[in-house]
């Protein structure tokens, strides 16, 4: 399963619902909504600043990944970005790999 980060910013109604509710709720509704899809998730972070939470955790495939990001979307309660993460061991793999290139200044 491919590893993600969900960064998370609330809209008004979605922060109102935060306060109903707590923390704890809604990271047992995120971790079912994860689950659903055949995913787990690692950890769940609050934060301040421009992201509202942080979210680590993976799922099946990209198509999972994308119906997660519909359903957040499609709420209006919260603004999710999807980061895709890669191992260490993953970068060593796309380093090895043999790909044919040529810069833009090398257009001769």
């Amino acid at each position: 399963m491919a590893k993600y980060l969900w960064r998370v910013s609330y809209s008004p109604e979605g922060a109102s619902g935060l306060l109903a509710q707590g923390g704890s709720a809604r990271r047992a509704a995120i971790t079912e909504m994860v689950e659903s899809v055949g995913g787990h998730v690692d950890v769940c972070y609050f934060a301040f600043g421009e992201d509202d939470l942080f979210v680590v955790g993976d799922v099946p495939d990209e198509v999972s990944a994308a119906a997660l990001a519909i359903r957040t979307a499609a709420s209006g309660a919260a603004f999710s970005h999807t980061v895709v993460l890669l191992t260490p061991e993953q970068i060593d793999e796309a380093v090895a790999r043999e790909v044919t290139y040529r810069p833009p200044a090398q257009l001769s």
